[in-house]
């Protein structure tokens, strides 16, 4: 992959934000007592991501749930979305869960998934170690800037400031690559 000018490397992951109030260390003025107010339910909302280190361009589905078929579903929309903008071979980086490997399999044996075959090579991380997935970096920002130590009114509100968030980084830009740009 490193050696073929003609390769793009992709990572993909999938993560859920939920409505629930997450709190984390910040910064307040010595003696104050700050509180977060939290949604009582536990709804949250499903993105599956694809990084390209290169760039720093993002690019996100919103699946109802995690498994083969979404994953790819997923695949097969992150394809249609660079098929104008790229001919290079697409090296698509993906952990090891379950439904991952499944999919995998189904692509690299059934014949229904040629178009995947003819457009992405499917290379799985080591397993246990999601330190090397760049997009887990782009989840960890996002957490961050976006959802941590707020309070949601219900799931529409997180999802309309998920979704204009990943808007954002749907072009390259150098936040991005310089955050995914590491030696994996």
């Amino acid at each position: 992959m490193a050696e073929d000018p003609d390769a793009l490397v992709v990572f993909q992951d999938e993560v859920h934000f939920t409505v629930e109030a997450t709190i984390t260390r910040q910064w307040f003025p010595k003696g104050s007592c700050p509180k977060v107010r939290s949604y009582p339910g536990r709804q949250s909302v499903a993105y599956s991501g694809f990084v390209i280190p290169e760039t720093g361009k993002l690019f996100t589905v919103k699946p109802e749930w995690f498994n083969f078929e979404t994953t790819i579903d997923s695949i097969r929309k992150f394809i249609q979305s660079m098929a104008q903008q790229t001919q290079k071979k697409l090296y698509l980086i993906m952990d090891n869960a379950p439904w991952h490997k499944k999919a995998k399999r189904l692509i690299e044996t059934e014949e229904e998934y040629a178009d995947i075959q003819n457009a992405v090579t499917i290379v799985s991380l080591p397993p246990y170690s999601p330190d090397l997935n760049p997009i887990e970096q782009v989840w960890r920002v996002t957490r961050r800037e976006k959802t941590h130590n707020r309070y949601w009114s219900g799931l529409p509100k997180l999802t309309a400031v998920l979704d204009e968030w990943f808007g954002s980084f749907a072009e390259p830009n150098e936040k991005l690559a310089s955050l995914c740009s590491f030696a994996w």
